[in-house]
Order: structure tokens, then C-alpha cells, then sequence
């Protein structure tokens, strides 16, 4: 059991842990931005160039935007991913060929939506758009650094501190062992739940004041959460759904949809497409029968502001066409707000001033456990309970201040309540994922042994007689391209490279790499091509090093043997794979040296993750010798060699 402080003084202390942290962050990217290049930031994937400008028009929400595609290189067959999504704030830059390439920076915006190689960016009114056209040299666009989430996380701390009410009642409660309240009814039943699904929805409806969904992977926590809002919406006429990140919210906005809920998604989705952008605001409103007059009003507003003058008649018909717009936009967010059933946004997003003012009898927090406190503070003060829904086994928020983290920063909400009060929490327990031998290494060690596998994946396998988890000793010396791997016994010296061309920390590992291609290529030649290609079986390569990642790209893009295969294969690092599913799993670890070094692979939650993506089979490459000093990878290599007997 935790601790438990004063309210007040823990807030205090989270307000100096979050200062850290922003110091920290503003100062790293004043660093980056002067020290590294337009291509190495590129290769981090915080900058598009070069970069080609379509039309520029007028949003719905009455924003100046302008469109920006990225243009592949010569080198590039499919662009990396990237770091650009809605909301983010961004500066365009050129980069003059004649001054040593130095990068010019030009004017900010933010990201209105991003789908591919396109973007649109919403900037100012009179931003010089003419510039972009002009320039002399490489255009660019690169991420810029985000002010505003961190004043709303600062605004939301200052508030509950302050709170009296129902604010200051949950934040009393969550930092204390006081017991939540609930209410007392039977359980009701729920078609195509298992039990232990149906009693988190049980508890959920029975939370007077929070309840948190523990769901670790495969158990399907948000199809439980769907049915938990849906049967919330039986009691309320509205509540609000937030997530840490945009993914997250199209996710469960996506699945809410699915289930017949009217959905009002506050900012545009990550993934742009046409079932998508049908239930966000911006496209609702620009659908609204009052919307076509609206936007007549608006444009005679510009039209009479380029010919600005002085006489009273000029301002008196200024003042009826603003009184006439605001007018209009409030009867159309009216009927907007007022037929959805949920309201979706990120946490950060629910600070949207469309908001203001509106309050919500439940809050759903999905992806609970990968957001900061503060964050969450943000929605808690429009609601009267909250739902968690998580898994703090999984990927925690990210905190790139040693001292914050070591100060407690990482610490989430939910982990905080699910402490203090345990009564809270419903741990999901059948997985519908894994292999059973996939999933017993992860449940021993995460979840207290509880955890099951449904009876249609316990055994499922690709191959008869297959091991379902295999561990790859990586090479130590450092063979060019066309060489072989060599055997156990020629090892020599360490082959774990110091950082790249993406900069900070990132390392890679050259012969890992090469190795982790050709064992797939194994894996693939035992099960043949055509059932590959006939029964689709998808592949996550995966590495928590995004050096390693990019390497891992270059190579299977030359790599002639996996080219009839490249639509089933993803390269990315476990944060990127975060949510998702493969057939198949392979995990290059990179570490390898003398002295048992292996960084933050310490953080034993992403190898949680990194292993239950997986649905058949696990391929893990890794330099035993150097890993297994660690007590996880040691019970991981011995589990692995247990399953052979």
C-alpha cells in the first residue's frame, strides 16, 4: 500500500516534476534545433523536406490552411514514419544550399490533420504564405515545440488544487484510502462477454465515484469499454471519452460507431479516412444545413475586412455579419453537441474552448496508464466520476527528465488509485490473442499467474510441432552485407554501435540486424510462400532502438528475397506497435557488450508489450550473455529453453 499525502502537497509536488520536465523538453529541442541538420531531423521523423505546397483555402472552423506534401528522395521506396499529428505545432524552415545549409526558419502553424504524405497545417491569418512559394533552397516543415499542452496541464494542477465541489471531493478521495462509494444492484448480464468482462462492466455501472478496467493484453479491454459506455448511455444522455493520444481515440471512438453511438470526435483523427472524418466536428459542421450561409457570412467578413475603413457605416455592417456568424455557429454546435451521445477528444483536447462550460456525468479514460497526472486533472474537472481503463504493465507515460521520473512523474492516476484503492480495480483475465506458451511467461511475470487463454488460441500454431517462442543468440563480430553469419564459436568482440544519424540516444546493432532478416527469411522458407501470401500472415519486427528500426528498414528494402512480402511486414519500435497484433513477432534487442549495459531495456514493461504482440510466434534476437545478467531476461531465456523439454 502506498503513502498516502496531503492532496494539496502532492499536486505541489507533481506542479515541480511537470517544470522539470517542460525545462527539460524546451531546452533539448532549442539543442536539437541548432546542433543537428534538416536531414537528421528528417530521419528522427520531426521534419518533412522536401517539401511541395498545394492549395491554401479556409477551413470550416473558419482557420487559414495551407497543404503541404512530402516528396520521397531518390533512396526512399516508402517514407519512414513520422512524428507529425493533429495538434502539434510546427514551423516551415528553408535550408539555403549556399550558407553551409543552414536552416532559415520562416512561420509556425499547427497540424490540422496529416494522412500519409500529406498535411495540412493551419497558420495564423496573414501568415506569409507567399514565402513558401519563393524560397530559394529546400522547403521544410519540422515539429516545433508544444507550449500548449503543458499550460493546460499546469492551468489543470492549479485548478484542482484550488477546487471546492465535486473537483475537490474526487481529489481528496484519489489521494487518499478512503473507500469509494457505489452503488448496490444486482449484475446484469452481457451477451458476448466472459465473466470476468461482464463484471467490470458490472463494477463500472456500480462506481459512484471511479472504477478502473485493468486490461493486460489480448483481453479485450475495449470491447468491455464499449460496453460499459453503452450501457452507461441506458442511465445518461451524454459522457465524455478521452485517450492520451489521438490513435487511442480513434480507436474507441471507431468501435463506439461500430456500435450504433452517435460520436462527436473534438479534432481530427490520426488515421484520415472517410468512416473516420464522418464523426468529427469539423466535418459535421461544415454538413450542417445552416453551414453553406455561414460560410457566405464569413467570406463577405474577409472581404469587407481587406477594404477596411473608418466610417461608421463600414463598422456598423462589420458588427451585423460577426453578431449574424456567431449566431449560426452556436445553433449549429447546438445541434451538434446536443445529438451526440459521446463526446471524444485527447485529454489535452478536451481543453477546447468548444467545451467550455459543459459537464458530463461519467469520464471513460482509456490508455489510462500512459498518461500523466496532470493530463488527466484536465477532463476530471467536467465530470462527477471516472473510469480508468489501462494497463500499467504495459507502456508508461513518457518522461524524458531523469530527475522527474526518478521524482515520481511516471506515476500515473490510475496506478495511484489502483493502489490505494484496490477494491476499484477488475482485472480482465481471458486473452484471445496467444498462444498459450506466448502468454504464460508474460502472465507469471505481470499479472500474478492469473491470466487464461481462450480455448481457439491456446494451441494455434503455424507450423505443426513448432515452438511458439524462440531465442536467437545475435553474432559479435560485424559482417559487411555479403557475408555469412558466423557460428557461436567464432564470436569475437561486441558489435553494439554508439548513436547514428537519428541522433540523441538511439544505438544499433549492424550483424543483429542482417541476422533478425535472415531468420525470418528461415521462418518464411519453412512455411512457403504461397501460404504466406494466401492466408496473409502478417510480421512485426520490432526493436526498441529506433536506429536499429531504420537500419531494419534500409535492409529489408534491398532485400530482394521479402519483396513479394513487403505489405505484410512492419518495422517499428515497441511504442509504434503499441495496440496492435501480428501473426508473427520478431524482437532485435541490440544490447551487446562487455560490461552487461542494456539501458532502457530495464523498463521491462516494453518487452511486455514488444512479446504480446504476437499471436503464433515470438523471435527474439539478443546477445544472452549480455541480457541475462538482467533477473527478467534470465527467466525469459530460461522459460524459453523450458519449452524445447
Amino acid at each position: 500500500m502506498s503513502e498516502v499525502t496531503s492532496p494539496i502537497l502532492e499536486l505541489q509536488r507533481q506542479r515541480m516534476l511537470l517544470q522539470m520536465e517542460y525545462e527539460q523538453e524546451k531546452d533539448a529541442f532549442q539543442q536539437l534545433k541548432q546542433s543537428q541538420g534538416a536531414e537528421r531531423l528528417v530521419a528522427r521523423g520531426d521534419a518533412w523536406m522536401p517539401l511541395r505546397v498545394g492549395r491554401n483555402y479556409y477551413n470550416s472552423l473558419n482557420q487559414l490552411c495551407v497543404e503541404v506534401f512530402r516528396q520521397a528522395t531518390p533512396d526512399d521506396e516508402e517514407p519512414d514514419d513520422h512524428n507529425f499529428e493533429f495538434g502539434k505545432p510546427v514551423q516551415f524552415f528553408v535550408v539555403d544550399p549556399q550558407k553551409d545549409h543552414a536552416i532559415k526558419s520562416l512561420f509556425t502553424g499547427s497540424v490540422s490533420y496529416v494522412d500519409g504524405d500529406r498535411m495540412v497545417v493551419a497558420v495564423p491569418d496573414g501568415s506569409p504564405l507567399v514565402d513558401l512559394q519563393i524560397t530559394e533552397g529546400q522547403l521544410g516543415i519540422q515539429l516545433f515545440f508544444d507550449e500548449t499542452s503543458y499550460r493546460f496541464m499546469f492551468e489543470a494542477l492549479e485548478r484542482t488544487m484550488r477546487a471546492k465541489g465535486r473537483l475537490g471531493y474526487l481529489r481528496d478521495l484519489f489521494y487518499s484510502q478512503q473507500k469509494a462509494q457505489t452503488f448496490a444492484f444486482p449484475d446484469m448480464g452481457f451477451d458476448y462477454l466472459n465473466p470476468t468482462q461482464e463484471h467490470a462492466v458490472n463494477e463500472v455501472l456500480r462506481a459512484k465515484d471511479v472504477a478502473i478496467v485493468h486490461g493486460p493484453p489480448g483481453t479485450g479491454k475495449t470491447t468491455t469499454l464499449v460496453e460499459a459506455i453503452y450501457a452507461t448511455l441506458r442511465r445518461e444522455p451524454q459522457v465524455l471519452v478521452c485517450a492520451q493520444s489521438n490513435m487511442a481515440v480513434d480507436w474507441i471512438s471507431e468501435k463506439l460507431v461500430d456500435r450504433g453511438l452517435n460520436v462527436l470526435r473534438i479534432g481530427n483523427p490520426s488515421r484520415v479516412d472517410d468512416k473516420m472524418l464522418s464523426f468529427t466536428y469539423e466535418r459535421r459542421f461544415e454538413a450542417h444545413p445552416d453551414y453553406p450561409q455561414l460560410w457566405a457570412i464569413r467570406k463577405a467578413i474577409r472581404e469587407l475586412r481587406s477594404q477596411r475603413g473608418h466610417k461608421e457605416a463600414w463598422h456598423q455592417k462589420m458588427d451585423r455579419l460577426k453578431s449574424r456568424a456567431t449566431e449560426l455557429e452556436i445553433r449549429i454546435n447546438h445541434d451538434l453537441f446536443g445529438q451526440a451521445h459521446v463526446i471524444a477528444s485527447t485529454l489535452v483536447g478536451s481543453a477546447n474552448r468548444l467545451l467550455d462550460g459543459m459537464k458530463f456525468g461519467t469520464l471513460f479514460i482509456d490508455e489510462a496508464a500512459q498518461a500523466l497526472e496532470a493530463a488527466c486533472w484536465i477532463p476530471i474537472r467536467r465530470a462527477q466520476r471516472v473510469i480508468f481503463a489501462g494497463d500499467h504493465c504495459q507502456l508508461p507515460p513518457t518522461v524524458k527528465c531523469y530527475e522527474a521520473l526518478k521524482g515520481g512523474l511516471g506515476r500515473t492516476l490510475m496506478e495511484r488509485i489502483a493502489d490505494n484503492k484496490p477494491e476499484t480495480v477488475t482485472l480482465l483475465r481471458m486473452q484471445y490473442r496467444m498462444h498459450e506458451d506466448i502468454m504464460r511467461f508474460s502472465s507469471d511475470w505481470f499479472y500474478h499467474n492469473l491470466m487464461m487463454a481462450a480455448p481457439q488460441v491456446q494451441h494455434r500454431s503455424i507450423l505443426d510441432l513448432d515452438l511458439p517462442m524462440t531465442w536467437i543468440e545475435s553474432p559479435l563480430s560485424s559482417p559487411s552485407d555479403d557475408t555469412t553469419i558466423p557460428s557461436g564459436e567464432n564470436r569475437n568482440k561486441t558489435n553494439e554501435s554508439s548513436p547514428g544519424s537519428v541522433g540523441g540516444t538511439s544505438i544499433s546493432n549492424a550483424s543483429e540486424a542482417q541476422l533478425t532478416l535472415l531468420s525470418l527469411q528461415a521462418y518464411f522458407e519453412m512455411i512457403g510462400r504461397q501460404r504466406i501470401l494466401e492466408e496473409r500472415l502478417d510480421v512485426g519486427i520490432i526493436s526498441p532502438y529506433r536506429a536499429q528500426v531504420q537500419m531494419l528498414r534500409q535492409m529489408l528494402r534491398r532485400n530482394e528475397f521479402f519483396k513479394p512480402y513487403r505489405r505484410l511486414i512492419t518495422v517499428n519500435t515497441v511504442d509504434g506497435f503499441q495496440g496492435q497484433e501480428r501473426d508473427i513477432i520478431v524482437i532485435s534487442l541490440v544490447r551487446q557488450n562487455d560490461e552487461g549495459q542494456i539501458g532502457f531495456l530495464r523498463d521491462l514493461r516494453r518487452m511486455n508489450v514488444a512479446i504480446t504482440r504476437a499471436r503464433m510466434k515470438v523471435i527474439i534476437l539478443g546477445d544472452r550473455h549480455t541480457l541475462t545478467r538482467h533477473p527478467f531476461y534470465r527467466k525469459l531465456w530460461q522459460y524459453i529453453q523450458s519449452l524445447k523439454s
